[in-house]
């Protein structure tokens, strides 16, 4: 066993004495160390339940005969740091948890681990360590948020935050977002519509590396219990049979994710994250490859944003499972895909039916024979934008307007409150991207003021930053190369025709080539806005988002 580097000999001695000093009995010492990655915190409401999570892994590790050991991973609530300071160390986080959890795995030699996650970046830089330590893994998240009641309507935090740009626009009473306010988040659990978080952690059930049901069981279901400890029992399984997360998230189980999420309609934020854990599971992973998925792969949900369903529906209409069941009718899907279950693909989806239609659409009936993710290219975008194109009025998918241009989020949001941005605008905030955050920060506040002030069918927004999946409309992100380093986007002016044209995958600006030339002659690099702590550092390291915002070593 790895562990017996710290138990076994008279060299360990030592380590035996502080495994005393922890209470281990000679008798736990003699089976497997299962490291538990405790993500549980009091300040996200997506982890505030995770200890009971974590209670029944260890529950499930020792009936199968092994020993669990509980370490922490951090998370930062993507919503609590929305629109201030806060959004510059959300997607930072991904890679520290990463790090810190290969970290606490080397230095205690554990045997096999359990992650568990819930929100945005805890799930992928989880699924990041998983990969890079490659040692028996699996999965088991907290589960969603059921949705808020609003009106007698289902509700969820994208509509509050459109209520706030209701209210400025006139449209909505500070008493009518109060009961928005007061209603939409009502349970514990990852935000109830297809988020990052909720898109993330159906992929880890895509990927093989978690069971049936754990990116749909709300968080408050006896189910999710149920799932932990047959989570912890299956680790033990994983550990006997020497199955890694590496023979596990193999090319085709990446491919089978990309599939999924566009039939899904996953967080654009996806797109950073499957390169980015690809890449430390040794698979490379193109973004470019999307569209040709996406080509092919029917689009079969509209879970909020997109549409009037959410995670509880999901999961009653037979969850991750029945989707993929649907998607191999029309063999779109590696089936021989090894995954926890010690199954393959085909095995366990084999009798996961479609139990609402309404929910998840039959093949035969899709909401659109293309994907729910489009990778746009162009002049303002040689390297890539991303688009959740089935979160767009069908109005805008193809767009022609006047840039208005921002060099910041703030500015944005203070011109969109206050009634400068108008019918046919295209909103253009630059200098937001990895390098030029730091840190890549969403744009919810900004998208969901245009939605909010009714511009929703009629104004895009195009950046280098993010997008949160609660984002909607024609939300253009990941702008590459970003402006920071002199991508074209960084020398688009006021009034400057922007052309958006989704069916066909791209996204110009209507200038000349000698035009761009010569404004590219005059652009100047801006100053760094942080120069020190953790920010600087990333800042260094981070590589573009249509490579997944991976770090390198500069050489």
């Amino acid at each position: 066993m790895r562990s017996d580097s710290v138990t076994k000999g008279m060299q360990q001695a030592p380590h035996r004495s502080l495994f005393n000093a922890l209470g281990l009995t000679e008798e736990e010492l003699s089976r497997p160390l299962v490291g538990i990655a405790s993500s549980y915190n009091e300040i996200v409401p997506g982890h505030m339940n995770l200890d009971k999570i974590v209670n029944a892994v260890k529950t499930g590790v020792s009936m199968a005969g092994g020993t669990p050991i509980v370490f922490p991973a951090i998370a930062v609530c993507d919503g609590i740091a929305m629109g201030h300071v806060g959004m510059k160390y959300s997607l930072v986080t991904r890679d520290l948890i990463a790090d810190s959890t290969e970290a606490m795995a080397m230095a205690h030699a554990f045997d096999a681990l359990v992650m568990v996650p819930n929100c945005d970046k805890n799930v992928p830089g989880l699924l990041m360590a998983a990969a890079r330590l490659n040692i028996p893994t699996v999965f088991v998240s907290g589960g969603p948020m059921l949705a808020g009641r609003v009106k007698g309507e289902k509700r969820s935090l994208s509509s509050m935050f459109e209520a706030v740009g209701s209210y400025a626009a006139g449209t909505m009473t500070e008493e009518d977002v109060r009961e928005f306010e007061d209603n939409v988040c009502p349970t514990c659990g990852s935000c109830s519509g297809m988020y990052t978080a909720n898109s993330m952690n159906c992929l880890t059930e895509v990927l093989g590396m978690g069971l049936r049901g754990n990116g749909t069981i709300p968080a408050v279901y006896s189910d999710r219990i149920l799932l932990a400890k047959h989570a912890g029992m299956q680790v033990m399984e994983l550990w006997r049979a020497n199955i890694c997360p590496r023979d596990i998230m193999t090319e085709d189980a990446f491919m089978n994710a990309l599939t999924v999420d566009m039939a899904l309609g996953c967080s654009t934020n996806s797109m950073l994250h499957l390169p980015a854990i690809a890449h430390e599971a040794g698979v490379e992973l193109n973004v470019d490859i999307a569209n040709e998925i996406s080509a092919k792969t029917p689009n079969l949900c509209h879970l909020a944003p997109a549409g009037p369903t959410y995670m509880e529906d999901l999961n009653a209409a037979g969850g991750v499972y029945a989707v993929m069941n649907e998607l191999s009718k029309k063999n779109l899907l590696h089936m021989d895909c090894m995954t926890v279950t010690l199954k393959t693909v085909g095995e366990n989806i084999a009798s996961c039916k479609n139990k609402n239609p309404d929910v998840i659409r039959p093949v035969e009936n899709p909401y659109s024979e293309t994907g729910g993710i489009a990778i746009l290219k162009g002049n303002l975008a040689p390297d890539s934008g991303v688009v959740k194109r089935s979160a767009v009025a069908e109005e805008m998918l193809v767009h022609e307007g006047p840039a208005r241009v921002f060099d910041c989020e703030e500015d944005a949001i203070h011109a969109i409150t206050h009634g400068r941005i108008v019918a046919g605008d295209v909103v253009v905030i630059r200098y937001e991207g990895p390098k030029g955050g730091p840190g890549m920060r969403e744009m919810l506040n900004p998208t969901s003021a245009i939605a909010g002030m009714g511009l929703g069918s009629s104004v895009a927004l195009i950046t280098d930053g993010r997008f949160s999946g609660a984002s909607r409309g024609a939300s253009i992100g990941h702008v590459s190369p970003e402006a920071a380093v002199g991508g074209p986007i960084a020398l688009v002016e006021e009034g400057d025709i922007i052309k958006i044209n989704i069916p066909e995958n791209r996204l110009d600006v209507d200038i000349s080539e000698e035009e761009m030339e010569a404004r590219r002659a005059r652009w100047e690099p801006r100053e760094p806005k942080v120069t020190k702590g953790y920010l600087a550092r990333y800042a260094s390291m981070v590589t573009s988002g249509n490579r997944g915002a991976i770090l390198e070593i500069q050489k």
